[in-house]
């Protein structure tokens, strides 16, 4: 059965004529990019920008998890209060707060979902290339501070496992692995929770993980994130093309579902069926949202037509201030002082 309006389908816009006839032939098949000269191109567009304006606010894109205790000093106003000594402070009758020093040293994974909904683009980029220019952006950004990063590949139903290293070289076999998934679709709806699942086998220590996905899955991969989200710190990067949302009117039109193959003949004329796409996208969106902040887990929302370098600006600044509000207590202090 077509579920195109319940379910993940790509709109292959392949307009028809009016009155009837074939449609387009589909482009070909676009070569692959050099790895060494992707990453290149972003470190002087993206990677650069980034390093320049992310510097100190670096650490709210991903945290160390090791805390060595280091020393004890007086409570100031803006301290956050989860870190006052009671025992200490009970002995002296004034308040003293814990300092830590951090372990910066991450390994980091991604998990990687290269299922046939992501091989679709309504315009020059697909999600395709967008999750790679990613993948290649944070693993640089994370092995120019001696940091490991590794990853979990889904496509057919098959999984990857690419165990965790750092360095320069370690990012170009994951780009050049990434680009040698053929896209070719076996007819397989994807099962996001197979992912999730072999990730928690595969990563045995406590982790950052980014999921970068179109989270365009078969039902039920909301357990397996709330359990892998209570060991590792997870970011999900969703993918997403604005014509997935919202169709506009292109006339007589051709869906095809990007992993079973299964296609529909519409009429986008029609402003009922418009209405009642984007009212299916938008129960889907607000699902995925909910699924997302019951586990804990943020999210960088990503389009085909975004600035990835922006994207990831946008993102750190709102890391940044959920923690500023974590540490609420400075806050309330500062304003009492006032």
């Amino acid at each position: 059965m077509f579920k195109f309006l319940r379910s993940r389908k790509r709109a292959a816009p392949a307009a028809a004529p009016a009155g009837g006839g074939t449609a387009p032939a589909p482009a070909a098949r676009p070569r692959r990019a050099d790895p060494d000269a992707l990453l290149r191109r972003l470190e002087w567009t993206v990677i650069r920008r980034l390093d320049g304006m992310l510097q100190g606010d670096y650490r709210n894109l991903l945290r160390g998890f090791g805390l060595d205790f280091a020393d004890l000093r007086e409570y100031q106003p803006h301290d956050d209060v989860r870190y006052i000594d009671w025992n200490v402070t009970a002995r002296l009758q004034t308040p003293y707060v814990r300092e830590f020093q951090e372990d910066r040293e991450i390994t980091a994974w991604f998990l990687l979902d290269l299922s046939g909904s992501v091989d679709f683009g309504s315009r020059e980029v697909k999600k395709r290339e967008l999750s790679v220019e990613l993948v290649t952006v944070l693993a640089r950004l994370l092995t120019r501070y001696g940091n490991r990063v590794g990853a979990v590949i889904y496509r057919n139903g098959r999984i990857q496992v690419v165990p965790p290293r750092g360095g320069r070289r370690q990012v170009l076999h994951l780009i050049d692995r990434m680009q040698r998934i053929d896209e070719q679709s076996d007819g397989m709806e994807t099962d996001l929770a197979g992912l999730l699942r072999s990730a928690e086998q595969a990563i045995k220590r406590r982790s950052a993980v980014f999921i970068v996905s179109d989270f365009i899955s078969t039902p039920g991969w909301e357990r397996a994130l709330s359990l892998l989200a209570r060991r590792h710190e997870i970011v999900a990067a969703r993918l997403f093309d604005p014509l997935e949302l919202a169709l506009p009117d292109l006339g007589f039109v051709v869906l095809q579902d990007a992993e079973t193959g299964e296609q529909l003949f519409v009429d986008t004329q029609d402003k009922g069926f418009r209405e009642r796409f984007q009212d299916g996208a938008l129960r889907r969106e607000a699902a995925l949202r909910s699924a997302l902040a019951h586990a804990g887990v943020d999210c960088l929302e990503l389009a085909t037509d975004d600035n990835l370098g922006e994207a990831l600006l946008r993102f750190t600044g709102l890391r940044k201030r959920r923690s500023q509000l974590a540490a609420g207590g400075g806050a309330i202090h500062r304003q009492l002082a006032l």
